[in-house]
């Protein structure tokens, strides 16, 4: 998604690294709390190119250890060190492939080894797992190749009672897909079938008629290009503006350009299975599962764990799917995570990629 992009994510990652030192113990791994993840900057750290760029990088990981900023001086440190990459980044065009190499290494390091990839026409898929003393799951960062790489589906009419995940992946031809957004009975001419929550949107047509917000409901979704876009919409035209060309509605929005979004306190802590759709600032698409209600296996993860997660992972935009025993992760025909009910719940939507 541009110079610009692959330079701040550069920066998120280090910030997450370095504050992930000095926040103790989270999950067994250092994590970051949302206040502090944002850095004391040394602006002369970037000087006029990026031929030494790693380099940079690490000494900027040292400063960063003295970090001890209020909110407000950090917001403008930010800004500052925004401004400094919008100038670096109209002269680096030189150094594209360098640095594209290294924010996929620094992307990689924080989510570890592959267990799965994938390299096709339409995507490149890279899957990790999540394994703490009492949550586990999955990750996959995915790279879209072409407009058609990534699908909301939903249930088709011979279907109403909704589909699986593992049943969207294959009767799509798709190689990997995750639970979409949240769903309720529906019952017309005494037919009773699942339906979207919210707005829900398939190749730039909305899934019935457009629904205002209710309730923190928030829609997210992709523009054509395969951006991340969404928020809360009160009225059609609203949501038109945003380019969005696929999409479902959850709640509620987590991160936002780096920033935590206050939740609401009735979503906060409760430890649940969740699904988290995200994006990196270079394009690459980000999707996590983690399991839950499940003692000896996973107890789950409140929302606001989940966001000090996301930017410790570098996540810059993050909105929460649907959950609970709704959350799965297919890849290849195979479901990856445990599922609370046991087995796949059918839903009203899923979010296919293809291969």
């Amino acid at each position: 998604m541009g110079e610009k992009n692959n330079l701040l994510l550069a920066v998120g990652l280090v910030t997450a690294m370095s504050v992930g030192a000095l926040a103790g113990t989270f999950l067994q791994k250092p994590m970051v709390l949302a206040e502090e993840s944002k850095e004391v900057w040394n602006r002369e750290t970037f000087h006029g190119n990026l031929t030494n760029f790693q380099g940079g990088l690490d000494r900027l990981s040292t400063a960063m250890t003295g970090f001890q900023q209020s909110a407000q001086e950090e917001a403008q440190r930010q800004k500052d060190i925004i401004s400094q990459l919008d100038q670096l980044a109209q002269n680096s065009s030189k150094n594209k492939n360098l640095t594209d190499a290294t924010y996929e290494k620094m992307i990689v390091d924080r989510l570890g080894k592959a267990v799965y990839t994938h390299d096709g026409t339409n995507s490149k898929i890279q899957i990790f797992t999540l394994a703490e003393e009492d949550m586990r799951g999955y990750m996959a960062k995915i790279k879209l190749k072409t407009d058609k790489a990534l699908r909301v589906t939903v249930n088709p009419s011979d279907s109403p009672k909704g589909e699986t995940t593992a049943q969207a992946v294959k009767r799509t031809g798709a190689i990997f897909g995750v639970n979409g957004g949240g769903f309720a009975s529906s019952t017309e001419n005494g037919v009773t079938k699942l339906v979207p929550l919210g707005n829900a949107m398939v190749e730039g047509k909305l899934i019935g008629d457009f629904t205002p917000s209710w309730n923190d409901l928030a829609f997210a979704g992709f523009t054509k290009s395969g951006k991340l876009v969404g928020g809360i919409y009160d009225t059609e035209e609203e949501l038109k503006k945003s380019g969005a060309w696929q999409g479902v509605s959850f709640v509620p929005v987590l991160i936002q350009d780096w920033e935590k979004i206050t939740i609401p306190s009735k979503w906060a802590k409760s430890k649940q299975p969740r699904t988290v759709l995200g994006q990196y600032p270079n394009g690459d698409v980000f999707f996590i599962v983690v399991d839950g209600r499940q003692k000896d296996w996973s107890t789950g993860i409140t929302l606001e764990e989940m966001q000090v997660l996301l930017l410790r992972l570098g996540v810059m935009e993050a909105f929460t799917l649907d959950g609970g025993g709704s959350s799965a992760m297919v890849y290849n025909g195979k479901l990856l995570n445990k599922p609370s009910d046991g087995s796949q719940r059918k839903v009203a939507t899923n979010i296919v990629i293809m291969p």
